[in-house]
């Protein structure tokens, strides 16, 4: 089968739009309340030695995504039950974003509609994209992501005609500790998701500049998540984003220039839509490419359709109401995540680095004990 590269850029602006698959929905029960500003800075701050771990993980072991390099540090055995772990968590992941998009789609859009039916329609696309590939992946994201981005800026603009700039007055009301709990529930959602990209990115042309793409994506998107955020917080209030499920939106909705700019949330639900294809295509991908892996099979096509399907059949199952969604993203997922986000990579790193020192220690030693003998 065809080896499948994308150029630096290209992986750039999928991470990008992963990002913006997750800003409708990132906002509502923030603790740091108008302070949200503080948390995205230190959670960008925190977040880049992790991406670091990440690309070195990748660098370190040129060509090979991460359940190979599971497979190579921990043994055939070790190995691919750790990836069976790896994979669990793409796979669920994947699932938790369709039911995201489809509750976004029937709260906001069609509430007659049954869910089953954008579940359905969003999972063909992605099993569609998915099929094609990376490369086809890294072209759309590229081609989109400008205009996605620009789409961003202008709604952010216009809503802050309805700004009040004393909804992020007084700093630090109500002390540290707020900061620092937004902050890590902002690291497992959306910061540190990107883990998934370890089983994609050892296809990026160019396998030193791995951490350039985690660095740069990672950047523009928490500048756009601290637009979007302080957006939020100066047109509706800390109290108000909190007890609303999809904030970005009532924010949207409020832009009212003249009367012909207004009602312009359907142009902000398509940034929505459009990251969360990239979002659902990028887990569907990570998690064929971990299942061929573990079972041997070469080509990762054949897997795709049924762990699609499978997918969508699991994100209609995950949850009772979208009340039950967001608590449990808000009380417990951070706890859900950290092991694969950071305890497995980091864990893989230095039992990695142990393994490759004490082999050059060996090799060593053999050369001593062989350079008497060849006198």
């Amino acid at each position: 089968m065809k080896k499948e590269i994308i150029p630096i850029r290209q992986g750039i602006y999928i991470i990008i739009m992963f990002f913006t698959g997750s800003f409708v929905l990132v906002g509502t029960n923030i603790q740091a309340k108008q302070d949200v500003w503080l948390s995205v800075i230190l959670t960008t701050i925190v977040s880049i030695p992790i991406l670091f771990v990440y690309s070195k993980l990748l660098t370190t072991f040129p060509g090979k995504n991460i359940h190979e390099i599971f497979v190579e540090v921990f043994g055939k055995i070790a190995g691919r039950i750790i990836s069976l772990l790896f994979i669990w968590y793409t796979f669920h992941l994947g699932s938790l974003v369709i039911r995201n998009y489809s509750e976004y789609v029937n709260i906001v859009a069609f509430p007659e509609t049954p869910q089953t039916v954008s579940v359905f329609l969003i999972g063909l696309l992605c099993i569609w994209m998915s099929k094609a590939g990376v490369e086809v992946l890294g072209r759309w994201a590229s081609f989109t992501a400008p205009f996605i981005l620009a789409i961003l800026v202008v709604a952010i603009c216009l809503s802050l005609t309805n700004a009040d700039y004393e909804n992020i007055k007084p700093i630090l009301y109500n002390g540290i500790s707020p900061v620092i709990s937004t902050s890590v529930s902002f690291l497992s959602f959306p910061f540190l998701e990107v883990v998934i990209y370890t089983a994609i990115f050892n296809t990026l042309n160019d396998n030193k500049k791995t951490f350039k793409v985690f660095f740069i994506s990672a950047i523009i998107g928490s500048i756009i998540l601290l637009l979007v955020l302080m957006r939020n917080i100066l047109v509706l209030g800390s109290n108000i984003i909190n007890d609303t499920f999809f904030p970005a939106i009532l924010a949207v909705e409020v832009i009212n220039i003249g009367v012909f700019i207004q009602r312009i949330e359907v142009v902000v639900s398509i940034v929505f839509i459009l990251g969360a294809y990239v979002r659902i295509s990028s887990c569907l991908l990570a998690t064929s490419v971990g299942v061929a892996t573990v079972l041997d099979i070469d080509n990762k096509n054949y897997l795709i359709a049924p762990l699609g399907f499978l997918m969508m059949c699991i994100s209609i199952l995950v949850y009772n109401s979208t009340m039950e969604m967001f608590e449990w993203l808000r009380k417990y997922y951070t706890y859900y995540a950290f092991p694969f986000q950071i305890g497995l990579p980091v864990i893989t790193l230095i039992v990695a680095k142990i393994k490759m020192k004490f082999q050059k220690n060996k090799q060593k030693e053999g050369i001593k004990i062989s350079e008497p003998q060849t006198q």
